[in-house]
């Protein structure tokens, strides 16, 4: 659409160029998925498929740590996983490969999808306020890929190890369903990729006036808590597994508080300036 003044659009003019930017933004995902749909058996076999085997990096990584420790853990250092991958609908590979395909696009295009809504709402933005958010693309989407691998290698395989190794009657041998493995992968890597997002999320509503430092050093201890509720959904029910996800979620909680005092004491400094 043709170049306006922000002050001189309408609603509806809103509406249109909102429109295209989810349009651009929905293309930038099609062409992702569709190169990831050309090369699905590097995304299903390397992939999807790579914490499955035992030699995956982080088994061999935690073989290692147990053997240095002196613990003999043979599900970490084991051959290969008690269990089976399988389809057992006719059209299940080919809906696992449309999805996971469309997934991963989303995946590779995070940047351009934000890149698009950074360009739908900066033009709102005052002077100051886009030049203090410079940065914000390259910053987000680090800490989205950063989210995105710790959950493909740290949630993805410790989920994966635990479950496959539960038993709970010698009778009965596991056969995994190809959609569960997609699920698991799926759902820890996204997951993960939004959590880390915390710090821009703490970033804008301090910019907005939503919370404070202080509110957020008020509730850490109810932070605590939320995130080892989270910890325990997004991970298996052993308390290593959780500690490990935890951690990482604190830190980043940490951080928003720093970030937050920051863009407080910016905002106060503004106001001075101004007042003088």
């Amino acid at each position: 659409m043709a170049n306006k003044n922000i002050n001189e659009m309408s609603f509806l003019d809103h509406l249109e160029d909102l429109r295209w930017h989810l349009i651009r933004a929905t293309l930038g995902i099609v062409v992702a998925a569709t190169i990831a749909a050309i090369f699905y058996k590097f995304i299903f076999d390397v992939i999807i498929f790579g914490p499955t085997k035992m030699d995956f990096p982080t088994y061999n990584g935690l073989c290692q740590v147990s053997k240095l420790l002196g613990i003999d853990d043979t599900t970490f250092c084991a051959d290969k996983f008690p269990f089976k991958i399988q389809n057992r609908t006719v059209a299940g590979q080919f809906s696992a490969h449309i999805w996971t395909s469309i997934y991963a696009g989303f995946i590779v295009a995070f940047p351009y999808v934000l890149y698009q809504l950074w360009s739908f709402i900066s033009p709102g933005l005052r002077d100051n306020e886009r030049k203090s958010s410079r940065g914000f693309l390259v910053v987000a989407s680090l800490l989205f890929f950063t989210g995105v691998l710790f959950g493909y290698y740290i949630i993805t395989p410790l989920s994966i190890n635990f479950l496959a190794n539960y038993q709970i009657s010698e009778l009965i041998s596991n056969e995994f369903d190809i959609s569960s493995i997609i699920a698991i992968v799926r759902s820890s890597a996204i997951a993960s990729g939004f959590v880390f997002e915390l710090p821009i999320l703490i970033y804008f509503l301090t910019k907005i006036g939503m919370v404070t430092p202080k509110f957020l050093r008020k509730y850490r201890k109810y932070a605590l808590v939320i995130v080892l509720i989270l910890s325990a959904v997004i991970t298996p029910p052993d308390i290593a597994s959780q500690v490990i996800v935890a951690i990482p979620i604190l830190i980043l909680y940490q951080i928003s508080i720093y970030i937050s005092a920051v863009v407080v004491k910016n905002q106060s400094r503004s106001v001075g300036s101004k007042q003088k």
